[in-house]
């Protein structure tokens, strides 16, 4: 254990901390967080994050202690891992908006589908209504999904009349559209 005097080093302080020593650890974090938060600030340009990275950094400096070979000063290879975690956060940060980036377009276009998919489908209902019934039913059976023997099974009429009736009903349906363009 290090005796707690203001004259202890740096070094000294580190190299007890790697062994467990609680407080030279805290005297350690108590001398050095303020520069390891300047340089977050001047690395990330941003208060918020460079108070993030830094207490990141001294949540994580006891295991990283262990890694310090103490062949220089302390200050010097906690400036490394600063960096080091700066590099980090910003490729995990770009990483993510990155991945991000694509999904703000993607959503824009699938409600532009969206709403283009129920424009068309609003238009399809009120154009329908124009149709005569047996056109009609017969369209709105198929659009549900019937094959055409089945909706001919429905109405009671043969599979090539279905198909007439869709023909039918796909003409005048382009007839109208064609009318309203």
């Amino acid at each position: 254990m290090v005796k707690m005097r203001k004259d202890v080093s740096d070094e000294d302080l580190a190299d007890a901390a790697a062994r467990g020593d609680r407080a030279a650890f805290a005297l350690l974090v108590e001398r050095l967080y303020d520069r390891v938060l300047g340089l977050s600030f001047r690395l990330t340009g941003s208060r918020a994050e460079a108070e993030d990275l830094a207490q990141d950094i001294c949540a994580a400096l006891p295991v990283k202690l262990r890694s310090w070979r103490g062949d220089g000063r302390v200050t010097t290879w906690l400036y490394r891992v600063t960096v080091n975690a700066a590099r980090d956060r910003h490729r995990r940060l770009s990483t993510h908006a990155r991945a991000a980036e694509g999904w703000g377009d993607w959503e824009v276009s699938r409600r532009a589908a969206n709403a283009e998919t129920a424009e068309r489908v609003d238009w399809l209902m009120t154009a329908m209504r124009a149709l005569p019934d047996d056109l009609r039913e017969t369209l709105a059976l198929v659009l549900d999904g019937q094959s055409h023997a089945e909706a001919g099974q429905i109405l009671g009429v043969s599979d090539g009349t279905v198909s007439w009736r869709i023909s039918e009903a796909k003409k005048r349906l382009k007839a109208l559209k064609e009318a309203e363009a």
